[in-house]
């Protein structure tokens, strides 16, 4: 099945292919005039008005949204989780998406964050030649984020793909992922074993940021209290992405390797049927 990816509600798509906005910005299109503000860029300020009316005036153009995707990897240690599919199938679901982006005629660059947030070698090109993506980095990648926004494609769309699984405020994040995008979609990819703990007995936790161990023993009350917490940062997080307008697609691993299927972006309107 061939999939594209849906262009933002907001943005209606023009008769020449370029996607345009309902905002005022830096497009081809002329809207209007207003008076000049402090701050207005000068190449903007129509002298010819000037020479009528003794008042400096600029003209206003329609957002220009260029079709552009921005897809972010989480570099971190927890996505390479030993013994589940957490790896194969978040790079299963970046080629997808960036397939479906291609479909609609976006073109795209591919991000991962690891000491940084960095470009990722032949990014801009198809899935199969992408290289240097590596699930190893003993980072938070919210913390990553936070040191270091890189310079994302104005008013493109953001995908970011994650389990999320770090401490921190959600919104931090989110804001910059947000700051002025088109549209952010977060993809939360998780392992079974991170949703349901596992049987009770003698474990070893190995913190997948620190390299710390801790050696617990797991019974009943341990693993209510896990699933309560893992309740409440799955809310915060859903609740982040509602505040900025971002859509958060929850994945399990296993299941999607399984199946190979996209149906939660198709519910979502992330994605359609070509």
């Amino acid at each position: 099945m061939r999939y594209r990816l849906q262009v933002p509600p907001a943005v209606p798509q023009g008769s020449t292919g370029i996607l345009l906005g309902r905002g005022i910005a830096s497009s081809l299109e002329f809207m209007d005039y207003r008076e000049y503000q402090p701050g207005d860029d000068l190449r903007r300020v129509d002298w010819n008005a000037l020479a009528r009316s003794d008042k400096l005036t600029v003209k206003l153009y329609r957002d220009e949204i260029h079709p552009h995707v921005d897809l972010i990897l989480d570099g971190s240690r927890s996505m390479t989780l030993a013994g589940s599919a957490k790896r194969p199938a978040t790079l299963a679901l970046a080629a997808a998406l960036i397939e479906a982006a291609g479909n609609a005629g976006y073109r795209h660059t591919v991000w991962l964050i690891d000491r940084q947030c960095r470009q990722i070698p032949r990014g801009a090109e198809p899935p199969d030649v992408w290289e240097g993506i590596d699930f190893s980095a003993p980072v938070n990648p919210g913390a990553v984020l936070a040191r270091y926004t890189p310079a994302w494609r104005t008013r493109g769309i953001r995908i970011f793909l994650s389990d999320l699984l770090w401490l921190g405020e959600p919104l931090e994040t989110l804001y910059r992922l947000a700051d002025r995008a088109a549209a952010v979609h977060v993809v939360q990819v998780l392992a079974r074993a991170d949703i349901e703990p596992p049987q009770r007995g003698n474990l070893r936790l190995v913190d997948s940021e620190t390299g710390s161990v801790r050696d617990i023993f797991l019974d009943a009350a341990a693993q209510k209290r896990y699933r309560d917490k893992f309740t409440r940062h799955q809310q915060h997080w859903h609740r982040a992405c509602r505040q900025v307008g971002a859509t958060l697609t929850n994945v399990t691993a296993e299941t999607f390797w399984e199946r190979q299927r996209l149906d939660a972006f198709l519910a979502a309107n992330i994605l359609q049927v070509c």
